[in-house]
């Protein structure tokens, strides 16, 4: 089990470096902005939603010199460390606090409010199934939003219905929404419309997610 172990991490660690060494200038657009493309080792990015969904959620990051930050899902301290309020309700790691989103109470208000493929979650590997409880995780959050600051979410389709049916019905009140769907086996994505994602599948025909949403809310200073 040691031995498949080692080679499983050998072999992603050699992926990691050939989409490093030969993709590197690669890049993704998304609401006017090019990306680079996010490889990582950890958790495999280059086979993922992860590539697209941390440059998105960094540049937000950056918008800030020194941002408050409220995390719900632990996701970018694998990446970056961690220096900022982390909750995630099923994660066991130092520092990240395991309650559910619905239960934050503080009286802290954050510039940055980040989900990263985390409301999808909410309401629905949860027994019992509860198709409102994103609305509620998301005005909840809503709340905890400093003046001038951002909530951002990504959110795969495909992996929970009551959420895609959500933001088809405009239920979840973002300021603003944007799609992005993956084109190859590669993990090449483009920016499309709701219309080209919707009945968009999870892991087919790739793996993880085929199409993501990015929702952004902006709290007026």
């Amino acid at each position: 089990m040691g031995l498949l172990k080692d080679i499983r991490k050998r072999k992603s660690l050699l992926w990691f470096f050939y989409y490093k060494i030969f993709h590197s200038s690669d890049f993704f657009s998304f609401q006017g902005v090019k990306y680079p493309y996010f490889y990582h080792w950890y958790n495999r990015t280059w086979s993922n939603e992860r590539i697209i969904e941390i440059p998105i959620v960094r540049k937000v990051l950056a918008e800030f010199e020194q941002p408050r930050v409220l995390e719900v899902g632990n996701v970018l301290s694998h990446y970056f460390g961690r220096d900022h309020r982390v909750v995630d309700k099923y994660e066991k790691s130092t520092g990240v606090e395991n309650i559910d989103v619905v239960d934050i109470q503080t009286d802290e208000q954050f510039d940055v409010i980040a989900c990263i493929s985390t409301l999808e979650h909410v309401g629905w590997d949860d027994p019992p199934r509860d198709s409102q409880k994103p609305i509620r995780a998301f005005e909840h959050l809503k709340g905890f939003l400093a003046p001038g600051g951002i909530l951002i979410a990504t959110i795969p389709l495909g992996y929970n219905s009551d959420i895609d049916r959500l933001l088809e019905q405009g239920a979840l009140a973002f300021d603003s929404i944007g799609y992005l769907k993956r084109l190859s086996l590669d993990n090449r994505w483009e920016e499309t419309s709701l219309e080209q994602v919707k009945g968009a599948s999870y892991n087919s025909p790739y793996p993880a997610a085929n199409a993501l949403a990015i929702g952004i809310v902006k709290r007026n200073k």
